[in-house]
């Protein structure tokens, strides 16, 4: 089964081709980096800073004013608790009760889905048998968010036309903008719960009454509170008709200024009305709170952005944004004593988009580097362009793949998960290796020297089948020693199964690179062969020309690449025959100093402060030094396997030392010898 569908797709290259072009479009479509490239639409993976290890929970939130702590546990938590434990799925429930506030907090098994629990919640509380709560008291379901649902803090602050601090606005006018204006434009971004207010004073009708006035008219508080709580409301009359049309009869008495509350009639004496006014004092004043909002040592009035359960981080922040530009035209302003114009500004003080972007930041450039020294190695030692060429293009497409199956898995990107595909990338390099060798030794086999057509397919349709199955036993071993990983409960796992999954995903990813792609490239690319010199310094020329022409467009002299390829194909003959080699050597320096140029720019190792040819240096040094050990094992490994097996012990007391000193370092060294 498995021979067949390496030949299928060996023998169907439009279908390969097809499907590497699906790979590399939709892994652009769905990478969470910041790819915008025009044409491709984008559909990436939610990204965020941190994994969210918060529980399951559900937040209960009841207020019953002015009642202290006592009271709020005994008639509202301790009810609401012992009814909502029998709710399926529930693990536990915590309850914290405050001056005039409830708080509950249910918390439910993992496996349960997050909306499902919240529809159970509301069939709960609103089938309370009556009389479970005092009156007048309603509990309300918190927002569909999680512990880290803060994504963005702002303050409304008064600023002039240059942005400057101006001030002018007294906090509960900065209150009252939030809550009716800002706070509701805001909450209708995509992907936003809630915004919730904080700071500033809540302005309300303040009635001080008077007890000698309330004596001297002969009323008590009841009928003030009657008078205040009728005198607030409209009334519907029906209709009349009149002239055959109908009109529709309402009684409007909404206050809308502290005139209407003081004329509010509180009773009648001798035909004679007795108002609000004559018993007491009406003025505005600012609601009891409990908290505020400091920024730089002063009152400030802001809100806060709470994302939606299972919303894009990234996408809801930017969402925000472009409401807030939408917005800010019409908010309120005013001309201050000064004639300084004042207008009221949203100011953020915390935005999660910096915190997420330098996340990803670090790393795709960790991402980068690794590939970039990864395909260093595979060119410096394998020697073969098109070998290497083989194995270089597995990786950025097998993290193209990871990208795929992340966003349709549910996977978010952050740095957990991103670091689960950074690890990986070694694994990666070493199938391609695997699969890239085997078909070269197969090709340098005296029997298949310039195969070509079929006989070149079945050489290699032979040399991959011979080591699939070593490859798919070795990636499948480490596949399930990740087993106890995705086995793993509440916050070590959500903590730690991103990377699993993301590390499996990326394996995968190579393995069906290394069966299905690899052996159709190298089938196209071992198949050119310009046997004719002409056509060699025809197509090298050519290469050479448009690297001076791209330079000269662009500016950009990265380009003079192609004319050093070019020249040295064009000079190709002029080599001896002993040294023809050199003209592969030649083309691998070059490949190897661009590889060195692009890792010197992501890296700079010696810091911007220096020059970046001084980098440059720098990071060939340590390549060569690195490489230059690498090739000596590669080169003295024969002795070196050879003295081992002749002196088997002297060779086997370095690991059993080693294993030794790794127990007395675990266990101890009195525990382990004691």
């Amino acid at each position: 089964m498995l021979n067949k569908f390496i030949r299928f797709f060996l023998e169907n290259k439009l279908v390969t081709s097809l499907a590497l072009l699906v790979f590399i479009v939709w892994g652009i479509v769905s990478a969470p980096f910041d790819w915008e490239t025009g044409i491709i639409p984008r559909d990436p993976v939610p990204v965020d800073a941190i994994p969210d290890i918060g529980e399951n929970q559900q937040i209960v939130y009841t207020e019953w004013p002015g009642r202290s702590p006592q009271d709020i546990e005994d008639q509202i938590s301790y009810p609401l608790t012992t009814s909502l434990l029998g709710i399926p799925g529930v693990k536990t429930i915590r309850s914290n009760s405050i001056f005039g506030v409830s708080s509950i907090y249910i918390i439910f098994d993992e496996d349960i889905e997050f909306y499902w629990s919240r529809t159970r919640i509301l069939e709960k509380l609103n089938s309370l048998p009556s009389g479970t709560l005092p009156e007048d008291v309603t509990p309300a379901l918190g927002p569909d968010a999680t512990a880290l649902g803060q994504i963005y803090w702002y303050t409304l602050e008064g600023r002039d036309k240059d942005g400057n601090p101006a001030g002018g606005w007294d906090p509960h006018e900065l209150r009252t903008i939030q809550d009716f204006y800002v706070r509701y434009s805001l909450t209708s971004a995509k992907g936003v719960a809630e915004v919730a207010s904080i700071g500033g004073f809540v302005k309300e009708y303040q009635v001080d009454i008077d007890p000698s006035a309330m004596k001297a008219h002969g009323v008590n508080i009841a009928q003030i509170m009657a008078a205040v709580k009728n005198s607030n409301m409209d009334i519907g009359a029906r209709t009349i008709e009149f002239n055959r049309v109908e009109y529709l009869v309402r009684a409007r008495g909404y206050i809308t200024n502290l005139e209407d509350l003081e004329k509010s009639v509180v009773a009648v004496r001798d035909n004679v009305p007795i108002r609000l006014k004559d018993v007491a004092k009406i003025n505005y004043g600012p609601a009891t709170r409990r908290g505020g909002l400091d920024k730089g040592g002063s009152e400030a009035v802001g809100g806060v952005v709470v994302a939606r359960y299972g919303a894009n981080p990234m996408h809801t922040i930017d969402n925000v944004k472009e409401k807030i530009e939408e917005i800010a035209p019409g908010l309120p302003s005013k001309i201050l004593e000064d004639g300084t114009r004042s207008q009221v500004t949203i100011v953020p003080f915390y935005d999660r988009t910096g915190l997420i972007k330098e996340t990803l930041g670090t790393l795709e450039e960790a991402i980068s580097l690794e590939l970039l020294i990864s395909i260093l190695v595979v060119i410096v030692m394998v020697l073969n362009l098109r070998a290497s060429f083989l194995i270089s293009s597995l990786l950025p497409l097998g993290v193209l793949i990871a990208f795929i199956t992340m966003r349709q898995f549910g996977v978010d990107a952050n740095i957990v998960a991103l670091s689960g595909i950074a690890i990986s990338i070694g694994v990666m390099v070493d199938v391609g290796v695997v699969f890239t060798e085997n078909i070269v030794r197969y090709l340098e086999m005296p029997e298949n020297i310039r195969a070509r057509g079929k006989k070149l397919l079945n050489v290699i349709y032979e040399a991959t089948i011979e080591v699939a199955g070593a490859v798919i036993t070795a990636l499948t071993t480490t596949i399930v020693s990740f087993l106890p990983v995705f086995a793993m409960e509440a916050a070590e796992g959500k903590l730690f199964k991103p990377l699993a999954f993301t590390k499996t995903f990326t394996m995968l990813a190579a393995l069906v690179i290394g069966l299905v792609i690899i052996p159709t490239l190298a089938h196209m690319v071992f198949s050119i062969r310009l046997d004719k010199n002409k056509y060699k310094k025809g197509l090298s020329l050519v290469l050479a020309l448009t690297g001076l022409v791209l330079t000269i467009v662009t500016g950009n002299y990265i380009a003079l690449i192609l004319t050093a390829y070019g020249l040295n194909g064009f000079l190709a003959d002029r080599w001896t025959e002993s040294r023809k080699a050199w003209v592969n050597i030649m083309n691998i320096i070059i490949t190897g100093l661009t590889i060195v140029f692009f890792l010197t720019r992501v890296w700079m190792p010696l810091g911007a402060q220096n020059t970046q040819f001084a980098n440059f240096l720098f990071v060939i040094g340590i390549v060569a030094v690195v490489l230059g050990a690498l090739s000596s094992v590669v080169k003295f490994y024969p002795r070196i396997l050879r003295w081992a097996l002749n002196n088997k012990w002297k060779f086997l007391a370095t690991p059993i030392l080693i294993v030794m000193f790794g127990l007395t370092a675990w266990q101890g060294f009195g525990s382990f010898f004691g």
